[in-house]
């Protein structure tokens, strides 16, 4: 079976007031011109080499801290000049935990730190908080991370969660819990800018992607929010908690994002990410790979240009390809997988940092609760 390149049914939408009709001379030139795009965007892509064919033996760090959290989640790198004086410098690797010692979803509190090799407490979340994939380390010196609790672990109790920022001293210094702006923040990507960040948030409880403007000097304010995408599905899953909207991934020389749409089994595309004023319902499909894909979830811009997404493993499962990693270029066409374990389920958070002047590529196995990092040429 081949994966698809660019689905030939247009999904109903809008964007900047333009609405898609068929019919129109106006929409088939911009579906040329989007063609176009993406074709400039696949061969740039395939130029390069595969990240995932790289991916040799990898260093296995446990992800357990010392409470007993499972279940990790959300991966994010130190950037080279976060201020100096706290529990973290540039290189570090961090790590959310989502469950409990007990394995309860949505009950997990910490996020480790990894350097050398070595693991340490960075931040104890409130009780319950349920630390999700929506991790990032910005230049300003915050951590943000988002948090989906539940009471007992499953499905009939998931709270509406929000985002906290952490100071370099690992502190709580902002909480954003605003019900008609988060709501079920299971991933979310930044656009980091310094004094401003724009967050794009994956809302997995009503299918959306809100997008925040924030200012970072002399500590987190809130500049804008707009809903810029719906229509996502979504719906509850006692194996995963929550199946939706999950990985986002930022193309800032584009002003693409790119959303994997975990149900659908599909990536989608966001134009003018950062400009569009109202609600575009979804993007346009640009990858639905029914052989390849095993329900998308987290994903990340490779800096080859090309998107990796992990896969839960309960959407369309295959036993033969568990855990699997899968690199495909932006114009949809398939281009390597990877396995982190040789079990279903065991894929999710990962992501791209510089360590000791070398790119390095981090991904979580839930299975075994471990980071599995790589060094790149």
């Amino acid at each position: 079976m081949k994966p698809t390149l660019i689905n030939s049914t247009v999904e109903s939408r809008t964007s900047n007031n333009l609405i898609v009709n068929l019919a129109s001379p106006q929409t088939w030139m911009f579906l040329l011109a989007l063609i176009t795009i993406l074709g400039v965007a696949t061969s740039n892509a395939q130029a390069q080499a595969s990240i995932l064919d790289q991916l040799k033996t990898p260093e296995i760090l446990s992800t357990v801290p010392s409470n007993g959290d499972l279940n990790p989640y959300g991966v994010a790198f130190v950037p080279a000049g976060f201020p100096v004086g706290g529990l973290l410098q540039a290189g570090d690797i961090l790590v959310s935990n989502y469950n409990n010692n007990l394995n309860l979803q949505g009950m997990g509190t910490t996020i480790v730190d990894f350097r050398n090799g070595q693991q340490t407490l960075f931040f104890q979340a409130p009780p319950g908080s349920g630390l999700s994939t929506g991790l990032a380390v910005l230049k300003a010196g915050f951590v943000l991370v988002a948090n989906l609790p539940t009471l007992d672990g499953t499905p009939a109790t998931v709270q509406p969660g929000s985002l906290f920022a952490v100071n370099p001293q690992g502190q709580i210094v902002w909480t954003l819990a605003d019900r008609t702006i988060i709501n079920g923040p299971w991933d979310f990507t930044v656009y980091d800018q310094g004094a401003r960040v724009t967050v794009f948030v994956a809302n997995v409880l009503n299918g959306s992607i809100e997008r925040l403007v924030l200012g970072t000097t002399g500590g987190i304010s809130i500049i804008s929010s707009t809903t810029i995408s719906s229509n996502y599905p979504h719906h509850g899953d006692p194996a995963t908690l929550e199946d939706g909207p999950t990985g986002l991934a930022y193309d800032a020389a584009r002003d693409i994002l790119y959303v994997a749409s975990t149900v659908d089994n599909a990536i989608y595309a966001l134009a003018d990410a950062t400009k569009v004023v109202q609600n575009g319902l979804k993007g346009y499909r640009i990858y639905a790979d029914s052989f390849h894909l095993h329900g998308a979830l987290a994903m990340v811009l490779a800096p080859n240009g090309n998107l990796i997404c992990s896969n839960n493993d309960v959407i369309n499962p295959n036993a033969g390809q568990p855990s699997e990693l899968v690199e495909f270029t932006r114009g949809g066409v398939f281009v390597a997988e990877y396995s982190v374990d040789p079990n279903l389920g065991g894929s999710f958070g990962l992501g791209f940092g510089t360590v000791n002047g070398k790119l390095t590529f981090a991904a979580v196995d839930d299975n075994t609760a471990t980071l599995k990092v790589w060094t790149l040429n």
